[in-house]
């Protein structure tokens, strides 16, 4: 049972959300909240796996949420959801620690899929959906020490970083590529420290913005 927050100002968007995922087995909602600084105090006392955040919330954005939990070493794996095409927004999200975004109208198979995702290690950074992210990425250059051009990547690297742009866990790239779950863990420690990013949502970020992906 994968334990949620829900932190939205909308009353009807968490009940909705809620609703929908008490239809979907294997989820529970532990926590709501209504603004951002309620969500951080929700957060620190139900010690969810995973966290729907909304974007924009009064007292609270966010982003601010992110950045304080991240700073604490407290931030569960967090989903950012939107109804914005707010590119500044969602990478300065993407920037604090979120695994991934969604738009709040998506489907039910997708917002599911996507917390199991996150909760087994995964982020939800798909190239599908990133176009305005890859547009956006100028912003975030100046965050990256990469060498300049970075050392490429073995195709066995590329491999790996396709399946983590999919936001696949480290258990089912193995699974996938028919190797050991200790090598795949090689392979992503070698293809961030090659891409001079520290986790996978930037490395996919990176990989976008080289035309890896």
């Amino acid at each position: 049972m994968i334990r949620l927050a829900i932190i939205d100002d909308h009353t009807l968007v968490r009940r909705g959300i809620r609703s929908l995922l008490e239809l979907a087995g294997g989820l529970t909602v532990v926590a709501e909240a209504s603004d951002g600084e309620e969500g951080i105090a929700a957060i620190r006392r139900t010690r969810p796996e995973v966290v729907l955040l909304d974007i924009r919330m009064p007292v609270k954005n966010g982003v601010d949420v992110l950045t304080e939990l991240q700073a604490a070493n407290e931030l569960p794996p967090t989903i950012l959801l939107t109804t914005f095409d707010d590119d500044e927004a969602l990478l300065a999200g993407l920037k604090a620690g979120a695994k991934g975004y969604l738009l709040k109208d998506v489907s039910l198979e997708l917002l599911v899929a996507s917390i199991r995702t996150v909760a087994a290690g995964g982020s939800v950074i798909r190239p599908a959906i990133t176009e305005r992210v890859v547009r956006g990425l100028e912003h975030l250059r100046r965050d990256f020490d990469s060498l300049s051009p970075p050392d490429p990547l073995t195709p066995r690297e590329l491999e790996v970083l396709r399946l983590m742009a999919g936001g696949q866990s480290n258990r089912e790239i193995a699974t996938a590529l028919g190797a050991a779950e200790g090598t795949v863990k090689n392979h992503a420690s070698s293809i961030l420290s090659k891409l001079g990013v520290r986790d996978r949502t930037r490395a996919v970020l990176k990989a976008l913005e080289l035309g890896y992906l």
